[in-house]
């Protein structure tokens, strides 16, 4: 089926199934192993719940909520969704109750799918008090300690409610055309309260499409794609879930952050689709291994990456002697690099967030190659990608075919195509603010260059304006303050103020050791106005800002009373910094720097 003229995502999947039948599709650890099902299989169970969605009053255009991890049910729910002619509303596992309640609500969702018992503690009491909302449907056996306004069903029940109707689903799911509704994805807040992005059928095929024909030179055969963002963000929804479908290729569901590499051991992935913060963590982590062994092995490493980094930036200038040493470090260190991410990796794909260049050269210089992306959840999520055969760290690629891109006189991208989203739910007013004559102003500000590379500078609305009336863009500085290993978290700050000061969270293993060797408390709230601490990481600040013009530098910072995170809602769940959320905790100290 040609993604160009194929109707909806439902028939998609079904065609893909069709001609994969009993190869293995979803990878799920049970009992300690990764266990696979079948594409048949999987197809079976959407036809089966799609029915018992329509059998629970499931009608076109109708919204249920999706609250899982990343799971094989995950996707199941999805396209059965889809396949009853409904709209799915995937929700993060991160929310609170407020927050489920806000999208169930603004949705006027009529049904609920959650996965345990912990997320039932959130979602439930949320879908207690909606009007719309008539049915909860858990994947796994829930407790219940209340009476709900809701009938709940487990996931076997509601598959069996559809056993008996033997209506082939792609009766109902034929009639879905590349314009109606896929999915509403609410954005994960970095500056307030989340909106609902209504995007089509044909946003995410033209993403498939642009996927495939950008990609297709690094050989889209029988690839293995490791699930690790969630499900829930519009770009693994796209990129990790549609994407490996429209390929026919597995599916492995990562266990967690904490166990990503041991998950990339076993299930050897092709392809992995992941966010910047991701790649500095395990750059931060292969940097603390290399110091901590040392000797030959250290100096064998940094040959190894400064030749890597020189056959990348400037090959024409390598000796012979320096491309036979480079070869050889090919086979002692690259190839062993290699198979820690499985031994088979054709590429990570970078999203989400600006990928700082020099992460990007680092990894390519160890033979992992990396190829940032960029796009928004409003445009299906993606616009353009690097190609293989023409990285650039410091661009985001080409743009997908089929795409309008164009650059506004104050440097704001718009986007203009199938992949735009049809509006935000429910608010005509914020649609027509970010849509207009048919195209999507981004807030982001880049650059085309000579060869259509799209450039990445800053986010508009983040950029800072200091009292001078310059401007600066704050994700450079940050990006390269972290690279610094006393320094694993930073914000800049000074909007409207004469200098820049900011904000940063120590790296917490370098903190370790330099707590025990001063005999400091090991508490990083204990430590936010230590003299000795603040010198040392002024003493980093300084490294990064003797690469930094006059305007850019940072004079003063404070040190932030715990690392950001998703729980404390200074992250979204895709690990990208709430400024606001950082602004209203700190803003008085940060504030203060300036008296």
């Amino acid at each position: 089926m040609d993604l160009a003229t194929c109707p909806n995502l439902v028939n998609l999947f079904f065609d893909r199934a069709e001609a994969r039948g009993e190869h293995p599709f979803l990878w799920s650890k049970a009992d300690g192993k990764f266990r696979p099902q079948t594409w048949r299989e999987v197809a079976a169970q959407i036809s089966e719940l799609a029915h018992g969605l329509q059998a629970l009053g499931v009608k076109k255009d109708d919204r249920v909520v999706l609250v899982s991890e990343n799971r094989p049910e995950w996707l199941i729910a999805d396209l059965a969704i889809m396949a009853a002619g409904g709209v799915t509303v995937p929700a993060y596992t991160t929310n609170t109750v407020d927050d489920h309640r806000h999208i169930i609500n603004n949705s006027g969702a009529v049904g609920l799918i959650l996965s345990t018992s912990r997320l039932a503690k959130t979602a439930l009491p949320a879908a207690h008090t909606a009007e719309a909302l008539r049915f909860a449907i858990t994947m796994e056996p829930v407790d219940l300690q209340q009476s709900l306004n809701v009938e709940v069903l487990d996931w076997h029940s509601a598959l069996n409610r559809g056993q008996n109707v033997h209506r082939n689903v792609l009766q109902g799911a034929g009639a879905l055309r590349r314009t109606d509704t896929a999915c509403i994805i609410y954005t994960s807040g970095t500056g307030g309260v989340p909106k609902g992005v209504v995007t089509t059928h044909g946003a995410i095929l033209h993403n498939l499409a642009g996927a495939t024909a950008v990609l297709d030179k690094l050989g889209l055969k029988d690839d293995v794609f490791l699930s690790f963002l969630p499900l829930s963000h519009a770009y693994e929804h796209t990129a990790g879930q549609f994407f490996p479908i429209s390929l026919g290729a597995q599916i492995y569901y990562a266990e967690g952050a904490e166990k990503l590499l041991v998950n990339m051991a076993e299930a050897r992935p092709t392809l992995v689709m992941a966010v910047p913060r991701l790649y500095e963590m395990m750059h931060a982590r292969i940097m603390r291994g290399v110091e901590k062994e040392g000797g030959k092995k250290e100096a064998l490493f940094m040959k190894t990456l400064a030749l890597g980094k020189k056959a990348f930036t400037a090959p024409d200038t390598m000796t012979l002697m320096e491309k036979i040493q480079n070869f050889v470090l090919e086979k002692l260190v690259r190839q062993k690099i290699a198979q820690r991410f499985g031994g088979r990796l054709k590429a990570f794909v970078s999203g989400g967030a600006p990928l700082n260049p020099d992460i990007g050269l680092f990894f390519t210089a160890l033979g992992v190659r990396i190829l940032q992306g960029y796009g928004q959840t409003e445009s299906g999520p993606v616009v353009s990608v690097n190609v293989p055969q023409k990285i650039k760290m410091h661009a985001v690629g080409p743009i997908f075919p089929d795409t309008e891109v164009k650059i506004a006189e104050d440097g704001e991208i718009l986007v203009r195509g199938e992949l735009v989203m049809a509006g935000y739910w429910g608010d005509e007013q914020a649609t027509q603010n970010t849509i207009k004559n048919g195209w999507l102003h981004t807030g982001d500000i880049g650059v085309i260059d000579a060869d259509g590379h799209l450039q990445i500078t800053d986010r508009k609305k983040d950029i800072i304006v200091n009292s001078g009336g310059d401007n600066i863009a704050p994700q450079r500085i940050e990006g390269m303050l972290t690279l610094e290993p006393e320094i694993a978290q930073a914000m800049v700050f000074g909007d409207k103020r004469p200098h820049l000061t900011g904000l940063l969270v120590p790296d917490a293993e370098w903190l370790k050791t330099w707590t025990i060797a001063h005999g400091k408390p090991s508490d990083l709230g204990q430590l936010v106005d230590d003299a000795d601490l603040h010198k040392t990481l002024m003493d980093a600040v300084n490294r990064v800002n003797t690469h930094l013009s006059n305007i850019e530098k940072v004079r003063k910072f404070i040190i932030a009373d715990e690392p950001f995170t998703i729980e404390n809602t200074q992250m979204t769940p895709t690990l990208k910094v709430r400024r606001h959320k950082l602004i209203e905790h700190y803003g008085e100290r940060l504030n203060a720097l300036y008296s």
